[in-house]
């Protein structure tokens, strides 16, 4: 069986900013970048017309929402900030470590995340209780250029863990998105029904989702 999990909400609990436009804003100011002044309203607009289902990458944005009042982020300004906006506090939900071990025992095991912000997966995983090395592969919004529920995120998974997508099993929190893996033909389990330590405990009865 391979099995897939989202990250944000069902494998780990993260503290975000409370106004993200503020905070990167804030960011891009210790960078010696010129804010307008009017950057809440810039931030929240769309600036990069993107294919339905596509990911766009924050800084991106970032740097688009800026040149729109005709400022200039030099270098790599943009993304330092947005990274530095988001760098996170991380805890790991219960059972989070046994569901990927228990995954883990059935076959090859992936972690498949909704995220526009580089660097932002790895630094939570090295500040929780897993690693890189429990799963077989790991694919983010930002580094495939598709966002759940879009069907070919699920299947840039799928190709890391060398199975077919209908083969897969998702485990995440939120059907409007993790939900999308049944489109592909795949299973998703939603840990609000079934929490982790439960999918665990059925895992290792041989028990199928």
């Amino acid at each position: 069986m391979a099995t897939s999990f989202d990250l944000f909400g069902t494998l780990v609990a993260v503290e975000r900013p409370d106004d993200p436009a503020a905070a990167v804003g804030h960011e891009l100011r210790e960078r010696g970048v010129a804010v307008p002044d009017d950057w809440e309203a810039a931030y929240r607009e769309p600036h990069i017309d993107a294919p339905e289902g596509a990911e766009v990458p924050l800084p991106a944005h970032v740097s688009a929402a800026l040149a729109s009042r005709g400022v200039d982020a030099p270098g790599n300004a943009a993304r330092r900030a947005v990274v530095a906006a988001f760098d996170p506090a991380v805890s790991t939900r219960d059972s989070a470590v046994d569901a990927v071990e228990a995954a883990r025992e059935r076959g090859p095991v992936g972690l498949l995340s909704n995220c526009a912000v580089p660097e932002l997966v790895g630094r939570t995983l090295v500040r929780s209780d897993l690693s890189r090395e429990d799963f077989d592969s790991i694919v983010t919004s930002v580094a495939c250029g598709w966002r759940k529920p879009d069907r070919r995120a699920f299947e840039a998974l799928a190709a890391g863990l060398g199975v077919p997508v209908e083969s897969l099993t998702h485990v995440g929190d939120d059907p409007a998105t993790d939900g999308g893996i049944t489109d592909a033909g795949g299973t998703f389990v939603d840990v609000t029904d079934r929490p982790l330590q439960s999918l665990a405990a059925e895992w290792r009865e041989g028990r199928e989702c």
